[in-house]
Formats: structure tokens, sequence, C-alpha cells
């Protein structure tokens, strides 16, 4: 059976014990990565399919990790152990093994999930594959969720600005593909970035204002709310693209 996006969607997040905040918090930085990579996609010249399909592949390249939410969310520590950073490392294999059972995505989708994690100079997992052996879609991917994440607050540390996450990166720029990168670099000074901006400033602020307060944090995503956050996203990609069909989509979710 042919599921619409929406359906879709709702069956990767739909999932047990996972409290409200790390969910809007997976799915703000998805959100981010989505749109960074819509971008970076279109400026390297990929069609309008490969740019849609990417920009779901951002939306949902992380989902292996709200399997693994004690590590991840809700810390007030930078730190991982290595015990906790092997199960870490699981999330792409996680994420890619939940799309396939759930079905209904691109093979370019799959394998953008499954190898994002993957460096450019073959030190990257969870296959350690080197150069172009790295799938584009995740090569796009790969610098899209480090400056999201870099960008983006987290509790144990502040989120930097566009020049110190660009510098950081431009330091570890062997992780990334060259072309791409550079790519991304104009990208990054240009005026479709503001947007992007505007809304992991929205994001830091809800976490910010949330601050340590645990019963804030556990309170559970009702799951109308969330199908309701995903029905308007899903409204806002049909009417952005039928405004201006090479724009990729910056939708907003609302406060939780």
């Amino acid at each position: 059976m042919i599921q619409n996006l929406d359906e879709r969607i709702w069956s990767v997040f739909e999932q047990e014990n996972i409290v409200g905040n790390d969910l809007v918090d997976a799915l703000n930085h998805g959100m981010l990565v989505s749109n960074l990579a819509g971008l970076l996609a279109a400026e390297h010249g990929c069609n309008e399919e490969f740019c849609t399909e990417i920009m779901r592949a951002g939306l949902v390249h992380d989902i292996g990790k709200l399997q693994l939410g004690r590590f991840l969310y809700g810390r007030n520590d930078g730190g991982l152990e290595i015990e906790e950073l092997k199960y870490v490392r699981m999330h792409p294999t996680l994420g890619h093994e939940r799309l396939v059972r759930i079905g209904g995505f691109s093979d370019l989708v799959l394998e953008a999930v499954y190898h994002h994690h993957e460096n450019f100079d073959g030190t990257g997992y969870p296959r350690n594959l080197r150069g172009e052996k790295i799938p584009l879609a995740a090569r796009i991917l790969r610098i899209c969720d480090v400056y999201a994440a870099m960008i983006s607050e987290r509790p144990y540390r502040a989120a930097f600005d566009s020049d110190a996450a660009v510098e950081m990166m431009i330091d570890e720029v062997h992780h990334f593909d060259m072309k791409m990168f550079l790519a991304f670099l104009k990208i990054v000074h240009s005026e479709q970035i503001e947007e992007i901006w505007q809304f992991a400033e929205c994001a830091n602020k809800k976490i910010r204002d949330r601050g340590n307060n645990k019963e804030d944090y556990d309170v559970q995503l009702n799951s109308k709310q969330l199908a309701a956050q995903i029905a308007q996203l899903r409204q806002q990609s049909q009417n952005d693209r039928s405004k201006q069909k090479s724009e990729p989509l910056m939708a907003i979710l609302e406060c939780v």
C-alpha cells in the first residue's frame, strides 16, 4: 500500500517512551538539516527529485537516535563514555533498519541515512567509506548535519554563531567533500541562509527557556499534537513548492 508523506513521517516518529522535548528537538534538528541539504543540493545542480528526496532524508536522518535517547537527550554534560559512544554510533544503522521496516522510502533516503556519518577521509562510520564511495546524498548530509548541530543550543553548551561554526568545520575539512563544502560556503554567505538562522534561533530560545526544568522536560507529546505538527509541515511544504519549486521548505514548527 502506498502511503503519503504525512503517514510515513508519522510512522517514523511514532515511538514508545519518547518524551515530548526529545521528539521536538529531533524534529527541529531534522528541519534544519533538511533545509540546509535542500539548499546545498540545489547549489550543486541536483535535479528537483534529488532535492526533494534529500530533504526527506534530512528530516529523518537521526531517527535512530530516538532509540538511544538516554545517551543523547536531556544531558547536562557534553561527554560520552566509551561504552555509550559505541551505542551512539549504532544510530545510522538503527535508523536505516527502521525506515526499511516502515517501507516507502527511496534508496537515496535509505543510503543517506545509513551513511550520513561517513567522513570523506575514511574515518567515519558505520562502514569507513572514503571519498566518492560515500553516496552523494550522505556527503551532503554530513556537512549540513555538523553545521546544524553547531548552531544549535545544547543543555551542556551554548550555540555557536555561524562564523565560529564554519571556522571549526574548516579545521576538520578533511572530513568533508571539498567540492560540496565550497558550495556550502556560498550558501552560508547568501541571503538564503537567513531564514534557517531564524528557525535555529527560535528552536534555541525554546531550549534556553526550558532550562533544566525536569517537569517540563518529561511532558509526553500527545499523539494528536505531533500528528498536527506533521500535517502542518506537509501543508507548509506544499504551499512553498507551489510558490517557488526551486526554493527548499522552511516550515516553522509551533512551540510545544
